[in-house]
C-alpha cells in the first residue's frame, strides 16, 4: 500500500509514501465526494489545518471519486490539502486498506495516522456517521506524546 500511486485532484500522480515522506500524514478515507457528511468532515479539518500545518502533519482525503469530481469537490470547498482518487483501479488502496464497500463501491471512513512508514493511530467510523472534528485532534496528542 505505501507505494500504491493515486491521483490527486489536479490528475497529478503521486506515491502515499510521498505523503509522510516529510513527516507524519493524516489520510481520512471518506465515501463520496459532496456528500453532506463527507463535506462536513473535510470541512471541519479544513478550519482546523493550521493546526495540523504547525504540527507538521500533512492531511490528505482519498475517495473513490474520478479525479474530475474530487477537482469541483475541491475547488467549490476550497480545501487546502490534497484530495486523493481511488477510482482505478477502482478501490485498490481502499481494498489494501481493508476499507472498500463492495457493496457501496466506496471507500469507508477510515482515519489514519502514518508516520515514519508506519501507523501510529487509526479510527474507523459507520460510513452512515461523520467522525467528530476532536477525533481527528487526538493525532497531535499522539503526536506530542505522553505526558
Amino acid at each position: 500500500m505505501p507505494g500504491a500511486l493515486v491521483r490527486d485532484q489536479h490528475g497529478e500522480a503521486l506515491r502515499l509514501s510521498e505523503l509522510w515522506s516529510q513527516g507524519p500524514a493524516l489520510l481520512v478515507l471518506v465515501p463520496a465526494a459532496f456528500s453532506t457528511h463527507c463535506t462536513a468532515e473535510l470541512g471541519a479539518l479544513a478550519h482546523d489545518v493550521d493546526r495540523f500545518d504547525d504540527a507538521g502533519v500533512q492531511l490528505a482525503a482519498l475517495s473513490c471519486d474520478p479525479v474530475p469530481a474530487l477537482r469541483a469537490w475541491a475547488e467549490e470547498r476550497r480545501y487546502p490539502f490534497p484530495l486523493l482518487s481511488d477510482f482505478w483501479p477502482h478501490g485498490a488502496v481502499s481494498r489494501a486498506l481493508g476499507a472498500f464497500d463492495e457493496e457501496l463501491g466506496t471507500s469507508r471512513r477510515l482515519s489514519l495516522l502514518v508516520q515514519d512508514g508506519r501507523v501510529r493511530w487509526s479510527l474507523r467510523s459507520p460510513v452512515d456517521r461523520p467522525r467528530s472534528p476532536a477525533v481527528h485532534e487526538e493525532v497531535l496528542d499522539v503526536l506530542r506524546g505522553p505526558g
